[in-house]
């Protein structure tokens, strides 16, 4: 199922739940205009078809006594298979690593990270992220503040023509 093939009702389903994945399926049935047996069917093979990757809750780091966040840019020695898969392994197994992504140019992967504090983050870039023996660089930015947070897509925006498979 792509995109294009989702009608209207799929779309506002979507729309809803990436705005509060907390909503009842009573309240998304009568938001998007159908009963509720036949929303949760459409919100159940909407998560099967893969368009919905879980839920979740945006917390808030610093409250939680995650003071530092920060980004960090690395390049690998080289970019073998393996050593790609490796480090995509690694990233999982690290707690102050919060989200991987793997990159094309000059930086192999961007990861966003949270840690307690800057002692606790320089330690496990210097014990665990620079310890690889592939890595071969490593930048950091600290985020000073969060500044918008948004997840999913903009489905409030239109597809340009060519994406929509029509013609002119």
């Amino acid at each position: 199922m792509t995109y294009n093939k989702l009608d209207l009702i799929d779309k506002q389903i979507l729309t809803h739940l990436q705005a509060d994945g907390r909503i009842t399926n009573v309240e998304l049935s009568k938001r998007v205009g159908i009963s509720a047996p036949p929303c949760l069917r459409r919100v159940r093979a909407l998560e099967k078809a893969g368009y919905i990757k879980g839920y979740y809750t945006h917390l808030r780091a610093e409250t939680l006594g995650f003071g530092v966040s920060a980004f960090a840019m690395i390049g690998l020695g080289k970019q073998s298979e393996h050593d790609l898969e490796a480090f995509k392994e690694l990233c999982n197994s690290w707690p102050y690593v919060r989200e991987c992504h793997m990159l094309n140019g000059e930086i192999d992967f961007l990861l966003k990270c949270v840690a307690p504090d800057l002692a606790s983050f320089q330690s496990f870039i210097k014990h665990e992220l620079t310890a690889v023996p592939y890595v071969n660089s490593v930048k950091t930015a600290f985020v000073i503040e969060e500044c918008k947070f948004l997840s999913g897509v903009p489905f409030e925006l239109k597809q340009p023509e060519s994406r929509r498979g029509t013609t002119r």
